[in-house]
């Protein structure tokens, strides 16, 4: 039995930040009822190509999407309301990922449903947040890479500003949401009472600028890219050429550099006053690269894997592919293959929490409405009134 295995979380979302948190407590157990607008279509990442198993059925969707249900509702018909207040009172948590002013708009806040379950959960995720001059901004993940500075810290001194390769604000802020509804279904586990709990886009952004946020917040340093990415303050830890290409080692308590210097032939850098510490060693940061460029030239990234790997924290560089062909990811799985009920079985990559009660079950996202009549008549609705629903253009 999975640890939420109990947990029913009614899930107003589309796109990415969203969909990416409550799939992880899909993946451990959840039951997330994903309600989606049958006026629209259903969730906008239906279709975001440029990959599709079949029209409006994209790979996109897929990734963000396993193990839930899709129960299709147009919250802004009148008639929807008595339909979702029922589905709240079977549920643990409502959630969405709204621009900020909507939540109240379509009446899913605490306050607006706290008469129909004083326990229910309301984890709010948006853009901006739900009160201040921005509750009504529309915002995504690059916007927030942009103003909280990420650009500036990324890529090369002297380049154009650059974003995370990946949605990382959005992913990040998902797992925010996730760990809200949690959050707060513990506190109804000792109270009784539920409550809005809410996260954004940009104040996760910014939380994750850390400790370089302290040192600007207390020193006035503000911190700025550095060469082949890297640390701040501590080195070696950074990109080294080798022969053929590049290693990244992170020598980032003193043992490692001890090791590192015997591991490559250099034992007399252990003596070396220059290098002696990681304050001395940063003074000489430029020099020592050019001489662990020098050591590691005479080998190639794999040969050089071979010999460090598992003695100090060292990678190679890799891009996307070789990033997924690596066998420490094919053989010991980190990778989920589901079955596309008309495409046959498919890869994505697994759920990374591991829960000794079982492995998370691996079901393909939901086609638009697969779940709504079972679902309904689950809570009652006879047959005559699903129809009457459907009549309506409300499910």
């Amino acid at each position: 039995m999975l640890p939420l295995s109990s947990v029913r979380v009614v899930a107003v979302e589309q796109y990415g930040a969203g969909p990416f948190g409550t799939m992880f407590l899909a993946d451990l157990g959840a039951e997330v009822i994903k309600i989606e607008n049958p006026a629209d279509g259903g969730d906008i990442s239906r279709d975001v190509g440029p990959y599709f198993f079949e029209d409006r059925d994209s790979y996109f969707f897929h990734a963000l999407n396993r193990n839930k249900k899709s129960f299709t509702l147009d919250l802004s018909k009148a008639g929807s309301k008595k339909v979702f207040h029922d589905l709240v009172r079977s549920a643990d948590a409502v959630c969405s990922n709204l621009r900020g002013d909507v939540p109240k708009k379509l009446g899913l806040t605490y306050q607006d449903l706290n008469t129909v379950n004083a326990a229910i959960v309301c984890a709010h995720l948006s853009a901006y947040g739900r009160e201040g001059p921005r509750a009504d901004w529309p915002g995504y993940d690059y916007l927030m890479q942009a103003e909280a500075g990420y650009l500036s810290l990324t890529g090369e001194p002297g380049s154009p500003p650059a974003r995370f390769g990946l949605s990382v604000v959005d992913f990040m802020t998902g797992l925010g949401l996730a760990y809200a509804i949690l959050a707060g279904l513990t506190g109804v586990r000792s109270t009784g009472v539920g409550q809005d709990m809410d996260v954004s886009l940009f104040d996760f952004a910014l939380a994750n600028t850390n400790y370089l946020a302290a040192w600007y917040l207390n020193e006035g340093s503000a911190q700025e890219r550095l060469p082949r990415s890297a640390h701040p303050s501590l080195v070696p830890c950074q990109l080294y050429r080798t022969t053929d290409g590049w290693l990244f080692i992170m020598c980032n308590k003193e043992k490692f550099w001890l090791t590192l210097c015997d591991a490559i032939a250099r034992p007399q850098w252990k003596e070396d006053a220059r290098f002696s510490s990681f304050k001395e060693r940063l003074a000489h940061r430029e020099h020592l690269t050019e001489l662990i460029d020098e050591a590691l030239s005479s080998k190639t990234t794999d040969q050089w894997l071979n010999k460090l790997s598992g003695l100090i924290p060292v990678a190679p560089v890799n891009d996307i592919a070789q990033a997924l062909e690596n066998p420490f990811v094919t053989e010991h799985g980190r990778l989920q293959t589901l079955t596309h009920p008309t495409k046959g079985d498919y890869r994505l990559v697994a759920n990374p929490v591991h829960a000794s009660a079982g492995e998370s079950p691996s079901n393909p996202a939901p086609r638009l409405g697969e779940h709504t009549e079972s679902l309904l008549k689950d809570l009652g609705y006879s047959e005559t009134r699903i129809q009457g629903l459907r009549s309506d253009g409300i499910i």
